[in-house]
């Protein structure tokens, strides 16, 4: 019986230490978009920026296959979002990201074969398309960010900078 016992104790704390501590963005990827005037640095407001195909068809994300997120629903954009308090120094969600618009994809999604779309609610900025680029995503917590950081270099894990013009 003690040597059953003892067994089991070394094979659960080698199970336990055996464990490969890993982090809560792994096999996550991020669009990062900032949409900004000519000339100025904020990010605007009130933007809807949605996944489209080259028909500028919303894509769906049928069974999770783009995203670990909204499944079978269109991908859209959100807003990166103050989560500090009042009187605390600015801190973002996705603190990387500062002010900007994110959306969360598979380390496998096919960047090159999508369009971001984007649309302005309030009607003062010209409607655009812009397709993507491997280089777009924010690869998170993974050995594909060390080589992508190969792959593209300095271009990799930064913003889609988009240029709106006005109506």
């Amino acid at each position: 019986m003690k040597t059953k016992l003892s067994f089991f104790f070394l094979l659960f704390t080698l199970f336990s230490f055996g464990q490969v501590p890993h982090c809560g963005f792994d096999f996550t990827s991020y669009l990062v978009v900032k949409a900004h005037e000519e000339g100025k640095s904020d990010n605007i407001p009130d933007l809807k920026i949605t996944l489209v195909n080259e028909k500028g068809e919303e894509v769906i994300n049928e069974n999770n296959k783009y995203s670990w997120k909204y499944g079978n629903q269109a991908l859209v954009f959100t807003r990166n979002h103050l989560i500090s308090k009042p009187n605390e120094s600015e801190k973002w969600f996705f603190p990387y990201a500062g002010d900007t618009y994110l959306l969360s994809v598979t380390n496998t999604f096919p960047a090159e074969e999508f369009y971001i779309k984007i649309q302005d609610t309030k009607g003062k900025y010209k409607e655009q398309f812009v397709q993507l680029q491997a280089f777009n995503m924010y690869i998170l917590c993974s050995s594909e960010n060390e080589r992508q950081a190969r792959s593209f270099g300095p271009r990799s894990n930064n913003p889609i900078e988009v240029i709106l013009e006005r109506k």
